[in-house]
């Protein structure tokens, strides 16, 4: 899957990062794939050929399937690969629209929305939030992270074209991963996303799964540079403006003291669901977890099924303020970086 993207939609000033974590919803990912046309350095799905087998078996009678057990969700999120290398895509957008879901969105590198008829298709059809992957603001920065020619220059078409969408009440979030290349340029990726309409400015701190595990010592940034890196850009960018419209997300809070509660976000909740296969297995994820029958039986999987897997905490964590909100530590970067840099923070009366 893609890196995790923030659920900023209740933020408002005067809610403190733990009530929003507290009273954040729901969403559901429907997997479309494991082909995409980028090649991220970073990448979660690194073991493509096993994703593609379960990621792929996506059917409309799935999605149907669904669509009803989800039928009180606010949003609907096509993610896994890239949505749009998948013809389906628009057709299960608009079941999603027809089913009544008020947010059918879409996770995305952008690129085939520079053709600008194939996202009037996806609007047409339903589509009415995108999130759209960038990682510079430069198209060498870019290009080197997505290791694809070209990839920058249709991105930001991408972004253009939705930009001219907005009248119509289309909402355009970007995700930004962020790695020892593009961290000393938070601020001007976030300038440059603005000024191109972005509604909000996502900082993802890579999840050390995947390719970001592979290549952890060339691209993976200490919680403690990324944190103190934020700092300044948030500092400086709040000379400039009321309100900054960029998040970091993923990222222990104990680490992150000192940004404000606002600009900390967090992993939205998400459930998706995939054919039994030896990933659930792993999970523990049994009958109880099953829907439907037959060979369109599916698994329910959330989110917190692999923060209980890949992440973990210390005794010292019982004592942070931050606990109940907290979904432990990467095992992976753990296993590299210790503890050190995640110190309890005492609770202020």
């Amino acid at each position: 899957m893609p890196p995790s993207t923030a659920d900023t939609r209740v933020l408002c000033v005067g809610h403190g990062i733990e009530e929003r974590i507290a009273t954040r919803q729901e969403r559901v990912h429907i997997l479309t794939g494991a082909v995409c046309n980028n090649n991220c350095i970073f990448c979660m799905e690194e073991d493509r050929e096993t994703r593609y087998e379960v990621n792929s078996q996506t059917t409309d009678a799935s999605v149907a399937m669904i669509l009803e057990r989800a039928a009180m969700t606010e949003e609907i999120c096509f993610t896994s690969g890239e949505p749009t290398t998948n013809p389906r895509l628009a057709h299960w957008a608009n079941m999603a629209k027809r089913a009544g879901v008020p947010r059918v969105s879409v996770m995305t590198n952008g690129r085939a929305l520079s053709h600008r008829p194939s996202l009037h298709r996806l609007i047409a059809a339903g589509m009415n939030r995108f999130y759209v992957s960038i990682h510079g603001h430069e198209e060498s920065l870019h290009r080197s992270l997505v290791r694809t020619p070209e990839a920058f220059e249709q991105t930001v078409e991408g972004i253009r074209n939705i930009t001219k969408e907005k009248r119509r009440g289309i909402e355009l979030h970007t995700s930004t991963v962020i790695t020892k290349r593009n961290l000393p340029h938070l601020t001007e990726i976030y300038r440059f996303l603005r000024e191109l309409g972005v509604d909000q400015v996502v900082f993802n701190v890579m999840q050390a799964n995947g390719r970001a595990d592979t290549h952890f010592e060339k691209i993976f940034p200490s919680y403690t540079e990324i944190a103190s890196a934020a700092r300044v850009f948030f500092e400086a960018q709040y000379q400039l403006e009321a309100q900054v419209s960029a998040f970091l997300v993923d990222i222990p809070l104990c680490t992150t003291e000192g940004i404000p509660d606002f600009n900390r976000g967090y992993v939205e909740s998400y459930t998706h669901y995939e054919p039994p296969n030896e990933a659930t297995r792993l999970l523990g994820l049994g009958d109880e977890r099953m829907t439907g029958e037959g060979k369109h039986k599916l698994v329910v999987v959330k989110r917190e099924d692999l923060d209980l897997m890949e992440r973990e905490k210390r005794a010292e964590c019982a004592t942070c303020r931050y606990e109940p909100s907290c979904e432990g530590v990467w095992k992976n970067y753990l296993s590299r970086c210790g503890w050190d840099e995640m110190q309890p923070i005492v609770a202020t009366s």
